[in-house]
């Protein structure tokens, strides 16, 4: 299990599988350029070279950042490889500080099991604002929102120092 910042070249991988599961109704559809132009907010897994499931983070302000497409290829499901994923996302978020994440899901279970609650969707005026109003299921949405503040989260996780994911993103910024 190859767990890592997004690169230039994971570019084309990320969107194929990000879109892949867009058509399905799972996640909104991204272009090559919003995901070239949010790379550093992106994590992969990869596997003999091939994009088989991502993370993004987007932070809409100093107190707030949202675990987006969060996606992990049906051949790879039930292996770890999305648990290991939010872990990830989660020590990224502490890294730059950011106090509260939260995500708007189906699977609401899966984010309980990292510690996070579920929420009203309304504390979340920033992602409705960018993303709600624009997609076409918003008067039958069936997502969830949920939320982890990640002062109350530190039992669960690592700190960003004693992570492999904080490592690996250090090496790969000083390269």
């Amino acid at each position: 299990m190859d767990i890592r910042p997004a690169l230039i070249s994971d570019v084309r991988g990320i969107f194929e599988l990000v879109n892949l599961h867009a058509e399905l109704g799972d996640v909104l559809p991204r272009t090559q350029t919003q995901i070239k132009e949010s790379l550093s907010d992106w994590i992969v897994g990869s596997l003999n070279n091939e994009i088989v499931a991502c993370v993004s983070l987007l932070r809409y302000n100093n107190n707030l950042a949202e675990v987006r497409s969060l996606i992990v290829s049906d051949q790879m499901q039930g292996m770890g490889w999305g648990a290991t994923l939010l872990e990830a996302i989660i020590t990224e978020a502490k890294y730059r500080k950011i106090p509260k994440i939260f995500a708007l899901t189906r699977a609401e279970a899966f984010f309980k099991r990292a510690g996070f609650s579920p929420s009203d969707r309304s504390h979340f005026p920033e992602k409705i604002w960018r993303d709600c109003d624009q997609c076409p299921v918003k008067d039958n949405c069936d997502e969830i929102a949920v939320e982890l503040q990640l002062e109350k989260a530190s039992h669960l996780y690592q700190t960003p120092e004693q992570s492999d994911t904080f490592v690996l993103h250090r090496k790969q910024e000083n390269m």
